[in-house]
């Protein structure tokens, strides 16, 4: 079903515009329109099913939206896995298919949203943002929003875009003695958070990688080059954590919920995805003190190359002072001027000149300015 904006809409004239690129682009609308809000990715929506239980593992690629209903009401866990949200009308089949409240779906096709954990009473709803670094572009940072809704039997994802963050999860899912094939949807949405998390970690190593030899060049050779990547990092580690910080809150709250859609056992799982997350966390606050750090030091090193300099144009400047003093006495032309005449007064003045340079040399040598 194609939404379209009233009548009274500033958007109603771009009929063709389906992906707006904020939230005040949608003010007006009436809360539970299915707009896609963020940015545009070169995918069409595509959905995975994975159906398991400890004996059986089926998948299906490709399903039609309108092919949902088929997969209900089986007595295996069911994953549904949807890469992009361009497409409306996935949202709105799976929200009347396993009766998902409006405004969950709006939330989910709103790729600006904080992480969060929304507990209804037949699903849990969690957003959480994948972190991926890119390796070509210095320390810039993808982010990639994730919506997990927690059923009894289900557990259904959307992202953004189409990657390998969940490869790991369909290699445990292929081990028949796993645990992951003789629990229930719970397991498998920590799984899929863990797996989120651990990312996290590889983003760290990446910003090891950048920080160590930058802080080395830093003190060798503070290039202007040097400080703009170190602005860049500060902004990537700002909205990190932006995106990170919630999480001990959603973490916290999942585990004091008494939803019968958690067991206990799974609940010590995500007291430990609670405990990596607190790690990302700390270690995200000793990243931001390293490059504040290294700002105060390049500002220093500035400042102390500028002192150098102006140190040695003094030395220069103080050298010369008297013999220009000198020089300007005797280029004054006067007629009694008794040095003019004498024969060796040109030689004597150069002996003056460096004589003069030579002491002021030993003397600042010896007050150890120089």
């Amino acid at each position: 079903m194609k939404f379209t904006y009233p009548h009274w809409h500033r958007l109603h004239q771009q009929s063709d515009q389906m992906e707006l690129n904020s939230s005040a682009d949608k003010s007006g609308l009436p809360p539970g329109s299915l707009v896609h809000i963020g940015e545009v990715h070169d995918i069409t929506s595509k959905i995975s099913i994975i159906q398991y239980n400890a004996d059986t593992l089926v998948q299906h690629e490709d399903v039609i939206f309108s092919e949902l209903s088929q997969f209900k009401d089986s007595d295996l866990i069911t994953w549904i896995n949807i890469d992009g949200l361009s497409d409306t009308r996935v949202a709105e089949s799976i929200g009347h298919e396993f009766n998902i409240h409006p405004l969950v779906l709006e939330d989910i096709l709103s790729t600006q949203q904080r992480p969060k954990l929304e507990e209804y009473e037949d699903y849990l709803y969690l957003v959480l943002k994948g972190i991926s670094a890119e390796s070509d572009a210095g320390f810039k940072l993808q982010y990639d929003q994730i919506s997990v809704l927690l059923l009894e039997k289900y557990v259904i994802t959307f992202k953004e875009k189409a990657d390998d963050a969940f490869k790991s999860i369909y290699h445990r899912m292929e081990n028949p003695h796993g645990r992951m094939r003789k629990t229930g949807s719970d397991y498998l949405a920590y799984a899929l958070l863990d797996a989120i998390v651990d990312e996290y970690f590889v983003v760290g190593d990446s910003l090891d990688e950048i920080i160590e030899p930058l802080e080395d060049s830093l003190l060798l050779n503070p290039a202007e080059e040097i400080l703009l990547t170190i602005q860049q990092i500060r902004r990537e580690l700002i909205s990190m954590r932006r995106s990170v910080s919630p999480l001990r809150e959603l973490l916290s709250t999942i585990q004091r919920s008494d939803n019968t859609l958690l067991t206990v056992e799974t609940l010590r799982y995500y007291a430990d995805i609670h405990d990596h997350v607190l790690r990302v966390t700390d270690s995200l606050e000793s990243y931001r003190e390293r490059i504040a750090i290294m700002q105060d030091i390049y500002l220093s090193s500035i400042s102390n190359k500028m002192n150098e300099t102006m140190k040695v144009l003094t030395i220069y400047a103080s050298i010369f002072i008297p013999l220009t003093f000198i020089a300007g006495v005797y280029g004054m032309n006067f007629d009694y001027m008794p040095e003019l005449k004498w024969q060796w007064a040109y030689p004597v003045l150069w002996g003056v000149f460096i004589s003069t340079g030579i002491v002021q040399l030993i003397y600042l040598k010896k007050k150890k300015w120089l």
